[in-house]
């Protein structure tokens, strides 16, 4: 029972992650119906610029706890930034474009971010330093549950509330709602469709860039390339829940996150892989629309 617990919130964590990736990319598909495929790099690039806040900080003398509420800051303001300048370069020239234009533009980002922090920084693994502190409560858990998966996942849940209650209840909002429902007939009604569209990116990147800096302080080492592999996952989990559904894009991760530490506990690590993609496949099969999916009406 005790290693079935410590996989459990090993996949809780991991699951988490991916859901706080996976909003972002369920969010510009809610709006402008399109895939961006640059999201993963913007999570490496949060946790690079953590990376970057944190060594400063440590070089100052400042506390732990000081450090990781600054690098959140930092990584979040610089991926918004990246976020916001990806929209308006690689999506808002190509909107009337065929759907294709602007997905091989979004890929073609996803390469030049890659190798843009490879040659700045380095192609081999950093090591990330322990950002997250140690809580006394927690010895209790023993090896069922760190410190840092548990702020994972208090992170991941105060900010999939937070935006929830954004998406519901604020101007901006129901300027998104409005906007994913009906793009013209939200100008009509004088909503500035591209602001609500750069914001988009703007709170996607910010959500990402939080993961990347908490998941990065947990495992202890990032390189150039972690937000691919973590950007197809979180892409997967959002499609397993259902593109476009924030609940789904949540729930999506959670399962995805369980499959595959399950999956590595108890098969082999060789196949967590294999296993989350076959699940994707099957939910693709018997509920094309995902877990929390609505089918869409064509008209004729």
């Amino acid at each position: 029972m005790e290693y079935f617990l410590e996989l459990f919130m090993g996949g809780l964590t991991r699951g988490s992650i991916y859901a706080l990736i996976a909003l972002g990319y369920t969010m510009v598909y809610g709006i402008i119906e399109l895939i961006n495929f640059a999201h993963g790099e913007i999570y490496m690039i949060g946790a690079f610029t953590g990376l970057i806040v944190a060594g400063l900080l440590t070089m100052l003398g400042f506390p732990v706890s000081a450090i990781l509420v600054i690098a959140l800051v930092c990584a979040v303001i610089w991926a918004a930034a990246y976020g916001f300048t990806i929209e308006k370069m690689a999506y808002k020239p190509l909107r009337s474009a065929p759907r294709l234009s602007p997905l091989i533009s979004a890929i073609g980002m996803s390469i030049f971010l890659q190798n843009y922090v490879m040659l700045a920084q380095t192609s081999d693994f950093l090591p990330f330093p322990e950002l997250i502190p140690h809580f006394d409560f927690m010895d209790k858990a023993g090896s069922i549950m760190s410190s840092a998966e548990l702020v994972i996942i208090l992170a991941t849940i105060a900010s999939c509330v937070g935006l929830t209650l954004f998406i519901k209840f604020t101007k901006l909002g129901k300027a998104m709602r409005a906007t994913a429902q009906n793009r013209k007939m939200a100008m009509l009604v004088g909503i500035n469709v591209d602001m609500v569209i750069s914001a988009t990116f703007i709170i996607g990147s910010s959500l990402a860039a939080v993961g990347g800096v908490l998941i990065a302080s947990h495992i202890g080492q990032i390189n150039y390339y972690i937000g691919f592999i973590a950007g197809i996952k979180a892409f997967t989990a959002a499609v397993l829940g259902g593109i476009g559904s924030l609940p789904g894009a949540m729930l999506g991760g959670l399962v995805l996150g369980l499959t595959e530490a399950f999956a590595t506990g108890y098969v082999s690590s060789d196949y967590e892989d294999v296993f989350a993609f076959l699940l994707l496949v099957l939910i693709l099969i018997f509920r094309p629309s995902g877990i929390m999916g609505k089918e869409k009406t064509q008209k004729v």
